[in-house]
C-alpha cells in the first residue's frame, strides 16, 4: 500500500525551500530565491504556506534599512520532510 504524499510539500518549490533549510538550518530569502530560481511573489507565497503549516519559522528584520527575512526549518517542518522521504519511498519500493 502506497503512503500518502504530503500535498503541502508535493510542490517542487516547497519541496525545495523546506531541502535547501534542512541543509543549511537558515537562509535569508535572496538566496533562496536564487537557489530555486523563484519569482520574489511566488516564493513569499510559498514561504507563506510553509511558515502557516509550521514547517519553517519566518523571522523579518532590517539590515540597515534594508529588510531582511530569514527562514529556518523547524522539528515539526524536519518531521514532515522525512515522514515526505519515507513515503517516496513506498512508492519506489526502496527498503
Amino acid at each position: 500500500m502506497f503512503k500518502p504524499l504530503d500535498p503541502l510539500l508535493h510542490s517542487e518549490l516547497r519541496l525545495a525551500i523546506v531541502s535547501l533549510l534542512i541543509g543549511a538550518e537558515e537562509a535569508e530569502f535572496p538566496y533562496i530565491k536564487e537557489q530555486t530560481g523563484a519569482t520574489a511573489g511566488n516564493l513569499s507565497v510559498q514561504i507563506d504556506k510553509l511558515s502557516a503549516a509550521g514547517y519553517i519559522e519566518v523571522e523579518k528584520t532590517f539590515k540597515g534599512k534594508k529588510p531582511c527575512t530569514v527562514c529556518r526549518i523547524t522539528s515539526t517542518g524536519l518531521k514532515a520532510f522525512e515522514d515526505y522521504v519515507e513515503a517516496l519511498k513506498s512508492y519506489l519500493d526502496v527498503k
